[in-house]
């Protein structure tokens, strides 16, 4: 079927849904194979349950004429946003990167949501099916579309800017992240990197951080606006940044002092407002905006459990993201320091190399004591007074009721998959 035809029906309706479980009344729902379901099973049950329309790529499921058959239910779902992106013709700025995309994308909504109608990637829905429901959740009030991008192959990034035509582009950086799926560290910079080949191919602007090595060169081939600390030649010139624990920003005659943790948020902080000057919101709204915004899903937030401070960031973890957690952490004037750091996931065979590294490089550390979780930390064990390995959450939850949690401050840190959070059930 035509997909403008499509296009007619979804303006119709109240939005895109995936998800029997999530159909609003008059709604579209796509049928969408998982790995272990046939989406289009669910066909009657969404217009059951009030949806207006429904897409499917199997035609033993067709019912009536609210049913769609199509070729590919996913395919027409990326075709229908990408159409629906060329039907409204708004501004986007479409970000990726190994580390805080994320909180880059919340900080970037916020301060131009001071100016503007915004609208963002809701969580972390950054994928080939996660971009085209964020393109479909922008309509005629939308003034500006903020779209997250996640990759953890080659050639996805290309993918989704062709869905997206982003006009503006960032990336937060290149770090050891999913090296499995991209070959390496460069292999994650030649994908990434991808969001420069489509803005420098289409003539758009990227933002840039002249403090990166790798983004100062792409630069000179790319037409950007910059930012940096104390860089006369950018755009945007940051005078000073500092973390303890909090990340405070001075720039112009402005301190803005944030919620976020870690020198390692600086570039976030700076982005977003390098990105609001660049779309001329007044500093005080940035300045505002910047200082509104609260963590959560446990990404960098600072929590009090007792007498203990805890810093969980227990979201996600890889090489480069845990090397600067663990550095901003041991810079903080504080005295009883625990770290407790969980497996990194998705690193392929440069896994043991990797975690190996990480405990070496804490190894000359005496007053912080370090609780290392998972099987591939536990394979770098050794002994040494400060120093304490668990091969599962399990044996490490058996562990804990020997800790003394009084008076201290604490990094949680691991892959997603390890779910630290778990620890603070453990912490009086």
């Amino acid at each position: 079927m035509d997909i403008s035809h499509i296009h007619n029906l979804f303006l119709k309706s109240t939005g895109v849904s995936i998800d029997t479980r999530k159909i609003e009344k008059n709604s579209m729902f796509v049928a969408i194979k998982g790995d272990r379901f046939d989406a289009n099973t669910f066909a009657q049950e969404a217009l059951e349950k009030g949806a207006s329309s429904v897409i499917i790529d199997n035609k033993d499921y067709y019912i009536d004429d609210r049913t769609v058959l199509v070729g590919d239910s996913l395919v027409t779902l990326q075709e229908l946003a990408k159409f629906h992106r060329n039907y409204l013709k708004l501004p986007i700025i479409a970000l990726t990167g190994s580390n805080g995309k994320t909180t880059t994308k919340e900080l970037i909504n916020v301060v131009l949501a001071k100016k503007f109608k915004t609208k963002a990637t809701v969580g972390n829905l950054n994928n080939h099916i996660g971009v085209p429901l964020t393109l479909l959740s922008f309509n005629k009030e939308t003034e500006i579309g903020i779209v997250e991008m996640g990759a953890n192959h080659q050639k996805e990034i290309e993918f989704l800017c062709e869905i997206a035509q982003p006009d503006y582009g960032y990336i937060t950086n290149f770090g050891k992240a999913h090296l499995e799926g991209f070959g390496g560290v460069e292999g994650v910079i030649k994908g990434k990197s991808e969001m420069y080949q489509y803005l420098a191919k289409n003539d758009k602007l990227a933002f840039i951080n002249l403090e990166d090595s790798i983004q100062l060169e792409k630069s000179k081939i790319l037409k950007h606006y910059s930012f940096g600390v104390n860089r006369e030649n950018a755009d945007v010139v940051i005078a000073d940044i500092k973390a303890n624990p909090f990340v405070e920003i001075q720039f112009d005659s402005l301190q803005i002092k944030t919620h976020l943790i870690g020198l390692y948020n600086a570039n976030n902080v700076n982005a977003a407002l390098t990105i609001g000057k660049f779309f001329v919101v007044d500093n005080e709204a940035i300045k505002a905006a910047l200082e509104s915004y609260v963590p959560e899903n446990n990404r960098s937030q600072l929590l009090t459990k007792g007498s203990n401070e805890i810093i969980l960031d227990a979201y996600n973890a890889n090489p480069s993201s845990m090397a600067v957690a663990i550095a901003n952490f041991l810079q903080l004037e504080k005295l009883n320091k625990i770290m407790i750091l969980g497996d990194m996931f998705e690193l392929g065979s440069e896994s043991q190399q990797e975690h190996k590294a990480l405990v070496d490089s804490l190894k000359e550390e005496t007053k912080v004591q370090c609780y290392f979780v998972g099987k591939a930390f536990y394979e770098c064990q050794f002994s040494k007074e400060n120093f304490h390995f668990y091969e599962s959450f399990d044996s490490f939850s058996v562990g804990l009721k020997d800790v003394n949690f009084d008076n201290n401050i604490m990094l949680i840190k691991g892959s997603r998959g390890m779910a630290l959070e778990r620890t603070l059930e453990f912490i009086k």
